[in-house]
């Protein structure tokens, strides 16, 4: 059952996703479920969908803190892999990441106008173009390490480093078995 506005505020997990919400987005907050309804229950009991909002929670958090840079988290992810390599294939960082070759393109064009990554001619075929991260791109990654680490300490902060540790290598093993 949703809360109304005139109820009190909620507090526990519930709370903070509330707070995350309205610090993102103040005109569309929504107020946050009665986790005890039976429907809900029945959800928290569903593995996938827990992972599905941790997801969101995710992306709402680390979208919040790359709004001044103009970046989403799909930018990230993409610079992220570029810090990796001497240059890739457009169509390698889609299939890659996971992310529609379309969709791709844009966020490259993103980068470029930001001067963080840009295309050159591929040595081994000139008609093809290898994505590469610029200086400017190594920099911005650099100065956002730490407030980076700071959202994933937020996002897990229910957690011990022990347990940390553990649910990173459970999601390794399932996001690597999930693999093309």
């Amino acid at each position: 059952m949703l809360k109304s506005a005139g109820q009190p505020a909620p507090e526990g997990p519930d709370a903070r996703e509330c707070a995350i919400t309205s610090r993102n987005d103040a005109t569309t907050t929504k107020p946050p479920l009665d986790t005890q309804e039976p429907w809900m229950r029945g959800l928290h009991a569903d593995t996938g969908y827990l992972l599905y909002r941790l997801g969101l929670r995710s992306g709402q958090l680390f979208n919040a803190f790359l709004q001044e840079s103009a970046l989403r988290l799909r930018h990230y992810a993409v610079l992220r892999f570029l810090a990796t390599s001497e240059g890739v294939l457009q169509r390698e960082l889609s299939s890659r990441l996971g992310y529609d070759p379309s969709a791709i393109v844009g966020l490259i064009d993103d980068l470029e106008k930001l001067g963080f990554a840009e295309r050159r001619p591929a040595p081994d075929d000139r008609r093809s173009r290898v994505v590469v991260l610029t200086e400017d791109g190594r920099t911005f990654l650099r100065d956002t390490d730490q407030a980076g680490r700071r959202v994933t300490d937020e996002l897990l902060s229910p957690l011990s480093a022990g347990e940390r540790r553990t649910l990173h290598a459970l999601l390794l093993r399932v996001t690597e078995d999930g693999r093309d």
